[in-house]
């Protein structure tokens, strides 16, 4: 029987069930209620904007969002949205979904964390990064009415929600700071990595190998 969680059909088909247990056994309770609240989100959001969207594409998309922060897909040579993206990709093309479908995944978790641009791209790539931003930085939280927001932390609480992810970010790059470079996750490094020294864009032009 198809799962509803505030009106919205979570994926039940071979594809989603998969994706929903590789990530139940990876990640930590906390990510994995974190990563079906964005997938929650991002349609409720998408059905409030009237747009169309791939809702199994968007589902993957969302429950691997987060997988670069675990202890299984991290790695410290590359930012972890990346290591996300990634093993998306592998885990569609290994289920026969096209290249262009895998493509739109990966994309749509590379670039979560990337403010504003992914709003002007595909659905599914918009859709994700609404989810995330509702979730983490509570943008959009009045666009959504109580019941609809009650009804999804009801099947997916977020107890201690805002200390327990930023902790989970820290521990997931704090082993790669130099993959913060120009991003958000240099702001966490920087609460809570004793000597972490952020990038500086201006810094690295002026002590570039140009003469001038």
């Amino acid at each position: 029987m198809t799962e509803s969680i505030a009106g919205v059909n979570i994926p039940d088909s071979t594809l989603a069930r998969e994706a929903t247990e590789l990530v139940r056994t990876t990640a930590s309770p906390l990510l994995f209620d974190h990563s079906r609240r964005v997938f929650l989100w991002g349609v409720l959001r998408g059905r409030e904007a009237g747009l169309r969207f791939d809702p199994e594409l968007l589902y993957v998309a969302a429950m691997f969002h987060d997988l670069g922060l675990t202890q299984r897909f991290r790695r410290t040579d590359q930012r972890f949205e990346i290591d996300g993206a990634d093993e998306a990709r592998r885990f569609l093309s290994a289920h026969g979904i096209t290249a262009e479908a895998a493509e739109l995944v990966w994309t749509a978790i590379a670039l979560h964390t990337t403010p504003e641009i992914p709003l002007h791209m595909a659905p599914e790539i918009a859709l994700v990064t609404r989810g995330v931003e509702f979730d983490v930085l509570g943008i959009g939280y009045e666009a959504l009415s109580d019941e609809q927001r009650a009804a999804v932390v009801a099947a997916h609480p977020r107890p201690n929600f805002k200390n327990a992810i930023l902790a989970a970010f820290t521990e997931g790059i704090q082993d790669r700071p130099a993959t913060t470079f120009g991003n958000v996750k240099a702001d966490v490094l920087s609460h809570f990595v004793p000597g972490f020294e952020r990038g500086d864009f201006v810094e690295v032009i002026k002590n570039s190998g140009w003469p001038e």
